[in-house]
């Protein structure tokens, strides 16, 4: 039973160290707001993460079915919203350093958190990769409850392990940048995001 919950950490973890629109996301947050910013977005992935493979790991087909069948739309609507947060991560102005703080308001936390996991929750083909990674390492519909827990337990604490390093490591670098350094981020990051977001739309279509 041990060795399917260090396949799901293990799995969670690469999953989440993945470079992808949530990754900048969640490293652009931290370099701006803190590392707990950083950290309460990561959550909302990880959250999210666990949700699908748990939908993959227990055999839930209706919820998968249903969820699948409304892929487009949602789908369209998470790459609506990456749009508008790729050009205001493009247009935001650097915190000065003197002005920074890593104390983010707890409405700006459950902001955070809430965003990643409904960008991440966007994407209902996630469960049908979750379905064929549990099937390979022998967790799936007629598994057993206890291991099928174990797996998605795995997956969230990897996840969560992951964004607990990227906030950390990223938190300790945010000091030392400057507004110009800031500023370079922000751009980056706000074009990586659009990126990602008309990318999405271009396979929509």
């Amino acid at each position: 039973m041990g060795a399917f919950f260090l396949k799901g950490l293990a799995f969670g973890f690469v999953l989440a160290a993945t470079v992808g629109p949530m990754w900048v996301l969640c490293l652009r947050r931290t370099l701006s707001a803190g590392r707990l910013a950083g950290f309460a977005s990561g959550m909302g992935i990880a959250v999210a993460d666990a949700l699908y493979g748990a939908v993959a790991a227990f055999g839930l087909t209706a919820l998968s079915t249903f969820l699948l069948a409304q892929q487009f739309w949602l789908a369209l609507g998470g790459s609506g919203f990456l749009l508008w947060l790729g050009a205001r991560t493009l247009l935001a102005k650097p915190t000065p350093l003197e002005a920074r703080v890593d104390a983010p308001s707890p409405r700006g936390l459950a902001a955070g958190f809430l965003s990643t996991l409904g960008l991440t929750l966007a994407n209902p083909p996630t469960i049908l990769a979750f379905a064929a990674i549990f099937a390979a390492i022998g967790v799936g519909a007629q598994s057993r409850y206890g291991a099928a827990a174990l797996v998605v337990l795995g997956v969230f604490l990897g996840s969560a392990l992951w964004w607990v390093i990227l906030a950390a490591a990223a938190g300790a670098l945010r000091a030392r940048l400057g507004p110009r350094t800031m500023r370079a981020i922000n751009m980056v990051s706000g074009l990586t995001i659009l990126g990602f977001a008309c990318w999405q739309l271009a396979r929509l279509v």
